[in-house]
């Protein structure tokens, strides 16, 4: 495998922000038995209704012979949620690309098959990718919303242990990097969700972006910092993904998915703001946090903002105590920024920070620009030298989550 665009070649890229739709039997595999009638499960039905407007999604299940399309829902406790379009929409023009059910026969197989994705890959110009979950939602708020906290526990740790095991298991051959869960509504057990999937090589886990929408602490309090600790001390990236507050950014109820899909970028801005001003890298020296689909040309105004109001206004501002060094500085040690669409920020990298740029191609949701992510790189990367390009596209990927120089996970089932 190509590893550097020394030969004048695009080097192949590592994405730290693909999906994959869980198989059916994830949890009916895995949970007691007692538990497999109200446990995640798939059920085949129509669609009675179903909208998605000011950034809310509101499907309705209708009943066996009703009219209406038929899709395959997950049906967890009182949740029923479909598997839609837009969860795998590569395969399809963008005019066929539509808010509507599907079943898994109708999605490309590399969603959810490990060797098709595989296949899919390298189609892709792609050596390795670390996948966000679909049904538990960017990081984990399905099980945290759930009503059963035994239940949700065990549906968090099967989760690990699918993604672990056979997600990115021997099948794999090292090219998908495991990405975990945590349980929301416990810090304590967090930790050691944390510490359990870093003993067998996970060096990432997923976070919300504004755990308050989710009507968790906020972390500007200490309520997180036994899990906070956790990462710090195992080296675990936390991956916060747009979206992973339940919440999308979007500016009334009636505004077309249009407008919130142009501002998706917001959440990861208010969320760096949040951490910056937080304390928390300075209390927990080691953590690394990343923002999954976030793009990265906003990033050079907020860290000038930030750096401004925490020389001039922190005496009042309530940071002078805990933040101590100029954000844009703990940013450059402590931040990611992921993009896979973005022109203006790579002409702006130097504001930026080489180091702290990471690249992704989204499959295989809507906004993915699979199969064409090497064209997309390297028109958007031209004018860029070599060494940086090789750092963007994979070099700062490995070293961060701590892959094998040839750029594969070496946990379980992974490169030995």
């Amino acid at each position: 495998m190509e590893t550097s665009p020394a030969n004048g070649t695009f080097p192949q890229i590592i994405s730290v922000d693909d999906h994959t739709v869980e198989p059916p039997n994830v949890w009916q595999d895995r949970l007691p038995k007692k538990y497999q009638d109200i446990g995640p499960r798939i059920v085949r039905a129509p669609l009675k209704e179903m909208t998605f407007l000011g950034g809310k999604f509101a499907p309705v299940m209708g009943a066996p012979g009703d009219d209406g399309p038929l899709g395959d829902w997950w049906v967890y406790e009182d949740l029923h949620r479909p598997l839609t379009r837009l969860d795998t929409a590569v395969g399809y023009s963008r005019d066929e690309i539509k808010l509507e059910v599907i079943t898994y026969e109708q999605m490309r197989p590399g969603s959810y098959d490990v060797s098709r994705r595989l296949a899919d890959m390298d189609v892709n110009h792609v050596q390795s990718a670390l996948c966000f979950p679909t049904f538990p939602r960017f990081c984990g708020q399905t099980f945290t919303e759930a009503k059963d906290r035994e239940l949700g526990l065990l549906g968090v740790r099967a989760y690990n242990d699918w993604m672990v095991e056979e997600w990115c298991g021997p099948d794999a051959h090292g090219r998908l990097i495991p990405l975990t869960l945590i349980p929301l509504w416990d810090a304590e057990l967090a930790a050691a969700e944390v510490r359990r999937n870093a003993k067998r090589g996970v060096r990432a886990v997923a976070f919300s972006e504004i755990p308050p929408h989710l009507g968790l602490p906020s972390i500007h309090t200490d309520a997180w910092d036994p899990f906070l600790a956790a990462c710090d001390e195992t080296g675990t990236v936390i991956a916060m993904h747009i979206g992973s507050s339940s919440r999308m950014p979007s500016t009334s109820a009636d505004a077309p998915p249009a407008v919130g899909s142009t501002i998706t970028f917001a959440n990861c801005c208010f969320s760096m703001v949040d951490w910056l001003m937080s304390g928390k890298f300075e209390r927990f020296p080691n953590l690394k946090v990343m923002y999954a689909e976030g793009q990265i040309g906003w990033i050079p105004y907020i860290l000038e903002r930030a750096d401004v109001v925490w020389e001039e206004n922190r005496g009042w501002g309530g940071v002078a105590d805990k933040v101590h060094r100029p954000p844009s500085e703990l940013f450059a040690e402590h931040v990611y920024g992921c993009f896979f669409d973005d022109a203006f920020g790579l002409r702006n990298l130097d504001a930026i920070g080489v180091g702290n740029v990471l690249y992704e191609t989204d499959y295989p949701h809507s906004d993915s620009t699979w199969p064409k992510s090497r064209e997309v790189g390297e028109a958007q990367m031209g004018h860029l030298d070599a060494d940086v390009v090789d750092r963007i596209v994979r070099r700062n990927a490995i070293e961060l989550l701590g892959l094998t120089e040839d750029g594969l996970w070496a946990g379980p089932g992974g490169a030995r």
